[in-house]
């Protein structure tokens, strides 16, 4: 049996999933008792952990409406999660109607909330792919029939590539992901990182759920942008990324950077 071209993945209830833990902290309700156990750990062990996840949100809000402004009219959102209103394709279309978007989550559980909630609507979609094998998102057929691959794409990989463990070789992943994206393309990244506190134990929430939490330090993330151009102003804790409002309360102990690129000639 095969979704989305996929084959069809058991939905694990018995283990906290990474996406699940992201709603339950964002104050969703697509989650399990088993991820709001494991998001409350977090969150003891990582006080700023609910503050962080809503910055970063707020991150990818800003950075979407940054490129479409820009001009790029197709995105490509990989390891998108479970919906949270207003989601990218609603803050894209309220700067251009015309932008087309493409979802990719490795969670059974975001594919059939997306499907139910993008089903009447010709310019979203949602696959049911990996970004551990990012030739088969790229090559697959709902991904190629929205995504126009010779006109510039906005690639997210927002608060996913920390999920990856040094053994997927994530540079690999986001080169092979480059390397498809035209000049002028733009990518826009968050990653969790260590840098501002002690978060072994954070680390630790993460050791029995389907993905481990792999922190970065500035120097490791920066080298995900390589063969693209950072705009101002560059790698920042993501409430610093361009704010329109007043950051937060604590944002000086946000553990995610956060950037935007656009790829060169």
């Amino acid at each position: 049996m095969t979704e989305n071209g996929y084959e069809a993945v058991t939905i694990d209830t018995s283990k906290p999933h990474p996406a699940r833990i992201y709603d339950y902290l964002l104050g969703g309700k697509d989650n399990y008792e088993v991820d709001q156990r494991a998001g409350d750990a977090l969150a003891a062990a990582a006080p700023e952990a609910r503050i962080g996840v809503r910055a970063n949100r707020a991150f990818l809000e800003r950075a979407v409406r940054y490129v479409v402004g820009s001009g790029v009219r197709q995105i490509l959102d990989i390891g998108t999660g479970l919906p949270t209103s207003p989601n990218v394709h609603e803050v894209a279309q309220t700067v251009a109607p015309d932008v087309r978007v493409a979802y990719v989550d490795n969670d059974p559980i975001v594919a059939a909330h997306g499907n139910a909630l993008l089903s009447r609507s010709g310019t979203t979609r949602i696959i049911l792919g990996d970004l551990r094998d990012p030739r088969a998102v790229l090559d697959h057929p709902d991904v190629r029939q929205l995504i126009d691959f010779d006109q510039p794409v906005a690639l997210l990989l927002v608060a996913i590539l920390h999920f990856l463990a040094d053994a997927d070789r994530p540079a690999e992943v986001v080169a092979t992901l480059r390397d498809a994206l035209p000049a002028g393309s733009f990518l826009v990244l968050s990653h969790a990182t260590g840098d501002f506190a002690d978060r072994t134990d954070a680390q630790a929430v993460y050791t029995n759920a389907t993905a481990s939490l792999n922190l970065r330090g500035r120097a490791a993330v920066e080298r995900f942008f390589d063969g693209f151009e950072l705009v101002e102003p560059g790698l920042a804790q993501v409430p610093f990324w361009r704010p329109d409002t007043p950051p937060p309360p604590r944002s000086e102990d946000i553990g995610f950077y956060g950037g935007v690129a656009r790829k060169k000639p």
